[in-house]
């Protein structure tokens, strides 16, 4: 595998074959991600990338079944080429059954619905779009470069064309006090609208060399402490309506893993987070709840 830079794909992706598309993410605003800041965005040939596949194939003969189209946004490319990326990857690859990519607001809203009725007819199955929050506010600070509005258009145009959206979002992210609450309530009723395929939920951790950091360590911006994530997660769950929908909080960052359907384990985490909030004690960090599909 050929690969400038430094990998970074979604936790689910860990098995998948990544073909790096483009170098880097077409926006690279965002004042909370450290990824991508030591290379310059640019769309790899598609000459490269057909060597690429063949590559993979002389590799791993037909045992691909997963491919993740990397960096940061590869849904940027033109959907020409995408679909011709597609249609190389699924020639070379007869067991292949999952292809799935980031996705940008900004390039998602730049591809019409029946742009992605095209892609998920030539086999892209799942993408994931960087929501982050419901809230206007906390959108422009963090200058994810979209409204609420046109996100969740972003989202809906992906659900409609049949592909899976991993919608995730951050806890913390609108700071501390009012905005908390705000955060949580708008995200959630935003995820409701758009009914993703699955919700992942990740904590804002201010990462070195980001604005937030910068902001963070000024006494510009105040994180949440233990009690007040938790509190976050519980206004953000009892918000949410959609029985069905999938949600994995098991990433790194989180202080409270859970995995499951909302209505699996929205009553059971809820109580578990109302027993904390009770009962303060200094061993908090470690105490989660894991639920299961």
């Amino acid at each position: 595998m050929r690969y400038e830079g430094d990998i970074y794909r979604p936790p689910p992706e860990a098995d998948a074959y990544i073909l790096q598309c483009t170098i880097g993410c077409s926006y690279n605003k965002c004042t909370y991600c450290s990824m991508y800041k030591n290379v310059r965005y640019r769309v790899r040939p598609l000459e490269d990338l057909k060597q690429d596949i063949a590559m993979a194939k002389a590799a791993f003969g037909q045992n691909v079944e997963k491919v993740f189209l990397s960096d940061g946004d590869a849904i940027s490319l033109p959907t020409e080429m995408l679909l011709e990326i597609l249609a190389e990857l699924y020639g070379a690859f007869p067991k292949l059954t999952h292809v799935s990519t980031y996705a940008g607001p900004q390039s998602t809203l730049d591809k019409s619905l029946e742009e992605f009725k095209q892609l998920r007819a030539a086999g892209l199955t799942m993408t994931y779009l960087g929501v982050e929050s419901g809230s206007d506010e906390v959108l422009k600070s963090v200058r994810k470069g979209v409204s609420a509005e046109e996100m969740l258009c972003a989202g809906k145009n992906i659900v409609e064309s049949g592909i899976k959206l991993v919608a995730m979002v951050m806890i913390g992210l609108g700071g501390s006090g009012d905005m908390s609450r705000q955060h949580a309530q708008q995200t959630a009723q935003l995820i409701n609208q758009m009914n993703p395929y699955l919700l992942g939920i990740l904590t804002t951790v201010p990462m070195e060399g980001t604005a937030l950091f910068r902001q963070v360590t000024k006494r510009e911006f105040t994180l949440l402490n233990p009690y007040e994530v938790l509190q976050e997660i519980k206004v953000l769950l009892e918000s949410l309506h959609l029985e069905d929908l999938l949600i994995d909080s098991t990433h790194g960052s989180n202080l409270l893993a859970m995995k499951g359907t909302l209505k699996s384990v929205k009553t059971d985490v809820l109580e578990h987070i109302s027993g904390l909030l009770r009962n303060q004690d200094s061993q908090l960090i470690g105490k989660a709840y894991l639920g299961r599909f």
